[in-house]
């Protein structure tokens, strides 16, 4: 997921996603121990979105404190 993407969503929506992204990454970890992972890259990918989401949060959080 792009950044411009992330960064255009609201709080509520940032929640939304990081939830569902965890979900994902815990599908993905099960699947990977289980040996049914084809692309153990993926998880790669998963962690990093989850990251820029979790970055663009803070992003929001520090922006209000200053207002």
């Amino acid at each position: 997921m792009k950044i411009e993407k992330i960064r255009n969503m609201s709080p509520k929506e940032l929640a939304a996603e990081e939830m569902k992204l965890k979900k994902e990454l815990f599908n993905l970890r099960f699947q990977h121990v289980t040996g049914q992972l084809e692309n153990p890259l993926k998880m790669r990918d998963l962690k990093r979105t989850i990251a820029r989401v979790k970055t663009v949060i803070r992003e929001q959080e520090l922006m209000q404190v200053e207002k």
